[in-house]
């Protein structure tokens, strides 16, 4: 397996080179800015395979998980692991690790420890020890037993044991969870609409995604201010703010001039008949009456691909966002300022758009992880 990335590249989260090192790089330069996909490099600081990749805004965590596993540090403050406090050594054995602007938390098979990334401490800032009784079924962070660790203190926060939590996505405001049943809640900021709860209301504790009741989800992630789940059918639900086009349905900031006559729901098909599940936004006095943008869809809308697909994995940055077929396709839209679509271009997008340079290399994609403004992803050679 081969991992390529593209995007915002200002701290070497891609690629490292000399201009980048010495400072040299202006706003417009090609080393800040991958437009086309490009090979990750093998970690210096270890010749094992990645197996998984973790992103935060300026930062990369690779985590090798053949043999004595480990993770190694790209980015701001760590292009080689010395700059910062934590180094390989002290992630030897982990078996998980998430990475955020402060803080690089690794799950080992007896404890979590969380490493402050931006000061040269030598241990970790907080950890918690894993006893076997608690240890449960094995589980992926942020989710541990008993709760989560989130991205700032305090690190562990409990999670009632009803949820039966599978799988938990962070944003710096909100969470998504989903259940070992498949259904869905959120929590924490709501005022873009991303909880799904049809307002723009916060909410202090998990509430259930009642438009979702009844379709079991099989993956969720978050993005800065949207939030996207996949139903065990392969089908897309997407919620929350598209001001870049990041929900894949009609944004007018990415529209200034109506290409195409539209309905109200083209692109999307919402599961709750309220015509006010959106809020839109008017076209000025002259165009088009058809032509409907969403600003904020502030229930769970699901999207129409085309040419029809089944999604099986999902990932979200900032403003973007980045989808795998089971076919082997991947596909982007949102925010592209960065190259983050993949598209050899810096244009956004509100619609999904097929990368077609992973298709031309005769790849198949496998996994998708999104940073804030860039992505990554994993791919395996396609077999004749």
């Amino acid at each position: 397996m081969r991992w390529y990335g593209f995007g915002f590249n200002a701290f070497g989260q891609i690629y490292l080179n000399e201009k980048l090192i010495k400072g040299e790089c202006s706003d417009g330069a090609d080393e800040l800015k991958v437009i086309s996909p490009t090979e990750l490099a093998r970690d210096e600081c270890c010749v094992k395979t990645v197996c998984q990749i973790r992103a935060s805004w300026s930062r990369r965590a690779s985590l090798h998980l053949d043999g004595d596993s480990c993770v190694c540090l790209a980015g701001f403050l760590s292009a080689s692991n010395e700059s910062s406090g934590v180094s390989v050594k002290d992630t030897r054995g982990c078996k998980d690790a998430s990475i955020s602007e402060s803080y690089l938390t690794l799950a080992f098979p007896d404890r979590i420890e969380c490493w402050d990334v931006q000061k040269e401490e030598n241990t970790p800032s907080w950890s918690m020890e894993i006893t076997p009784e608690s240890s449960g079924p094995s589980l992926d962070l942020p989710l541990v037993p008993g709760g989560y660790i989130a991205t700032k203190p305090p690190f562990y926060r409990s999670l009632s044991p009803h949820l039966k939590a599978k799988s938990l996505a962070l944003s710096a405001g909100h969470a998504i969870l989903l259940s070992e049943s498949g259904a869905v809640y959120t929590w924490g900021l709501g005022s873009h609409g991303q909880l799904g709860h049809g307002g723009l209301s916060s909410e202090e504790e998990p509430r259930t995604v009642e438009a979702l009741w009844g379709m079991p989800m099989s993956g969720v992630a978050t993005g800065g201010w949207h939030s996207v789940c996949i139903s065990d059918g392969g089908d897309l639900y997407v919620w929350g703010w598209n001001e870049s086009g990041q929900l894949g349905l009609p944004s007018r900031g990415l529209r200034k001039a109506p290409q195409q006559q539209r309905s109200p729901q083209a692109g999307a098909r919402c599961q709750d008949p309220d015509p006010c599940t959106s809020l839109t936004e008017e076209p000025p006095e002259g165009e088009k009456q058809e032509e409907v943008f969403i600003s904020i869809q502030a229930f769970p809308a699901l999207l129409d691909i085309t040419p029809s697909c089944e999604i099986k994995t999902v990932s979200c940055g900032s403003r973007h966002t980045a989808a795998v077929t089971t076919t082997g396709d991947l596909y982007t839209w949102g925010w592209g300022n960065y190259g983050q679509l993949g598209q050899r271009s810096l244009t956004s997008s509100d619609e999904p758009q097929r990368v077609e340079f992973f298709r031309e290399q005769q790849l198949s994609v496998v996994d998708v992880v999104c940073g804030a403004w860039n992505t990554f992803v994993a791919v395996v050679k396609e077999v004749a």
